[in-house]
């Protein structure tokens, strides 16, 4: 591992390729904020990918592509006039030292939940901070990790099942509510109805210590084998799939199921 002298040292190097970059290259001096904001995204999204394969060596260069962006938007603000990279650092490190009182101050904290509960309050009474509790989650946000988001904020104020185990009754009587809309080929109250119940099941998880969008996306993975492995079994039988009755579908499925549990 690197010294500290021996990462500022790193991370000036790169302040110095991303200055001569911005000076030299063509396409790195034409690009603004906006310009790069989807590819931002994208590298948020690989990250992911890269932290949930578990691979170090991808999520360390994941990691380096999200940071380039960081100084590149410095760069940018720099160039404009407006804030440099040091400024970001300081600004993160006040609110870190502010945020953390427990750490720094005398404020007292047993267990992260409190934690959470004064990071909240603390970021309300900033200045330049939400004036609303969840007027701080991106509009943008996918809407999985949205509610799931949404949820934890509202927790730390004591909006929550006093017991987890009575959000299962709430799920309940969501599933009774999209039938009810079933029945009464509503279409609008059938989608309304729908994002109610994912909300609960989202909430339920939550409760539970279960993150659902690494929980879904665990599924994913594991369909996307399955099914890629009955793809592979009925084209070596040279059998297209919508010609598969639903006694082959059913065979197949019970085959990839033991694969897929096997291997994956």
């Amino acid at each position: 591992m690197h010294t500290k002298e021996e990462k500022l040292s790193a991370l000036g190097r790169l302040l110095d390729i991303m200055d001569e970059l911005r000076e030299k290259c063509p396409w790195d001096r034409e690009q603004t904020m906006l310009s790069l904001r989807n590819a931002t995204i994208e590298e948020c999204f690989e990250l992911m990918d890269a932290i949930v394969a578990g691979d170090p060596l991808y999520i360390k260069k994941e990691l380096g592509d999200l940071l380039l962006h960081v100084v590149f938007y410095a760069k940018i603000a720099q160039d404009e006039g407006r804030f440099d990279i040091g400024d970001v650092a300081n600004a993160l490190s006040d609110k870190l030292v502010y945020r953390h009182p427990h750490v720094y101050g005398e404020t007292a904290a047993e267990g992260s939940g409190a934690v959470l509960q004064n990071w909240e309050v603390l970021k309300q009474r900033e200045k330049d901070g939400n004036k609303t509790l969840l007027s701080g989650v991106p509009r943008g946000m996918p809407a999985l990790p949205k509610a799931c988001r949404i949820q934890q904020k509202v927790s730390t104020v004591g909006f929550d099942w006093p017991e987890r185990s009575a959000v299962w009754a709430k799920v309940c009587e969501e599933i009774n509510e999209i039938q009810v809309e079933i029945d009464r080929k509503d279409t609008d109250r059938l989608e309304a109805e729908f994002g109610d119940l994912l909300f609960s099941v989202v909430n339920a998880a939550r409760l539970y210590g279960v993150n659902p969008d690494l929980a879904l996306e665990r599924t994913n993975r594991r369909f996307m084998s399955r099914f890629g492995y009955m793809e592979k079994r009925a084209a070596e039988q040279a059998i297209p799939l919508q010609e598969l009755t639903p006694e082959q579908f059913d065979a197949l499925w019970e085959q990839a199921k033991r694969h897929v549990e096997e291997t994956v």
